[in-house]
């Protein structure tokens, strides 16, 4: 191998020889060391090879074995190639997701308003024609006009709005035969409407119960039941079923909302495994809190701006809830590529794994939350829209929660639309 002999001129912190080389470490080079260094040529950007000569500071500057060089360089090539292989996977599994939706017909109910509202806005931007289902008319006009003016959707012919109380069976069928007599089939069922009351048991009636039951649980039955023939027929179509973080862990003064909420995994869950082998995919959705505006209209009782406060800052906080728009790409991805269950916000994923590996720690935490919320009315019964019992809410909730409101078509909504 040719070599030149160098002389070093000095030594000791970053060490010079004659030909401006500059060693990448401290090094002594009358030290017994005879293994090889390496050195930095400043003037041209190029890394030396250096082996002990004869003399104690004669180093013999050498090329770097070609079998090495070769071996590093193709290491590099294959590092490279990786990468750009794993960036182009994702972004073409990224362009698959959003183009899934284009074209398809996606009913959404609960839509005027929250969450429903997001997610109209999330397909109608990925290409869907939407057919927005709630209670209360004028809150669905003002849904449609707000995606329209936001460019969510291009055409009014391409949202339909029907109003409908869908805890009735036959108001539920209306909605699918008048969303396939406008665009010819339905390819999507988002079963999101649902309301929330929250407070105490002993402050909890029987109504409160039937009434969450047949608005969380019933609706979503419905509808279900009503799209099942035509999906079936054509052994193609898409259910989503929004539930909850909630039908996972029971969580103490939620229990009509939990309830429901367990039926409707149960129900979403058994659904998947028996249409999957049909065509027919359906995703649960577990959401854990979202900064929808929701905490407004929920309906609270016993001590109810007690039960406000500290439900309106947990479905306010950054980092406790997440943000709708966040979540409505969450879901719509999942519902693109098929999954059977999308749980949103880490804090939801980590209570549902940790109801299912260790129920008693589970029940412990539950416990302990308990203890610290307010305590129960006797002799009170009465519920109370969010929106009117704001007089002690916490700074979060007034501004960041009262921001998702606006934006999400909670302010001056009905309870339970």
């Amino acid at each position: 191998m040719n070599c030149s002999s160098i002389k070093l001129a000095e030594w000791g912190d970053g060490v010079k020889n004659a030909r401006g080389l500059r060693l990448s470490h401290n090094f002594d080079p009358t030290s017994h060391f005879t293994g090889p260094i390496f050195a930095h040529d400043f003037r041209q950007s190029s890394k030396l090879h250096f082996q002990r000569g004869e003399h104690p500071t004669e180093w013999k500057e050498t090329s770097m074995p070609a079998k090495e060089t070769s071996l590093i360089r193709n290491a590099a090539y294959f590092g490279i190639g990786l990468a750009c292989t794993g960036v182009g996977w994702a972004a073409a599994r990224s362009r698959r997701r959003s183009q899934w939706a284009q074209g398809k017909v996606v009913v959404i109910t609960g839509a005027s308003r929250g969450l429903g509202l997001a997610l109209a806005e999330e397909f109608g931007k990925r290409g869907a024609r939407l057919v927005l289902a709630a209670r209360d008319a004028g809150e669905l006009l003002r849904a449609r006009r707000k995606l329209l003016s936001i460019g969510a959707v291009r055409d009014e012919e391409d949202v339909l709005i029907v109003p409908a109380d869908l805890r009735k069976s036959e108001e539920a069928e209306g909605l699918i035969d008048e969303a396939t007599r406008h665009f010819g089939r339905v390819d999507v069922l988002i079963n999101n409407a649902g309301v929330i009351t929250v407070g105490p048991i002993e402050n909890q009636k029987i109504e409160q119960f039937r009434n969450v039951m047949d608005s969380n649980f019933f609706t979503g039955l419905h509808c279900t039941l009503s799209v099942l023939p035509q999906m079936l027929e054509r052994g193609t179509g898409a259910i989503a079923n929004v539930t909850s973080i909630g039908g996972k862990i029971a969580v103490p003064h939620l229990l009509p909302y939990t309830v429901s909420k367990f039926a409707s995994v149960g129900f979403s869950e058994g659904l998947g495994m028996e249409l999957r082998s049909k065509g027919i995919r359906v995703t649960t959705i577990c959401p854990g809190l979202m900064r929808t505006g929701s905490h407004q209209n929920a309906l609270f009782t016993g001590d109810a701006s007690r039960e406000y406060r500290w439900f309106s800052l947990a479905a306010s906080l950054p980092g406790l809830s997440i943000a709708a728009s966040r979540a409505a790409r969450q879901i719509a991805d999942g519902v693109a590529s098929g999954a059977a269950e999308v749980v949103i916000t880490p804090q939801a994923f980590f209570a549902a794994r940790l109801g299912n590996l260790s129920p008693e720690l589970t029940r412990l935490a539950m416990r302990t939350m308990n203890v610290f919320l307010p305590s129960a009315q006797p002799g009170e019964s009465a519920t109370h829209r969010g929106a009117d019992i704001r007089e002690r809410e916490w700074l979060p909730a007034k501004t960041i929660g009262s921001s998702a409101a606006r934006r999400y078509n909670q302010t001056g909504a009905l309870a339970g639309s």
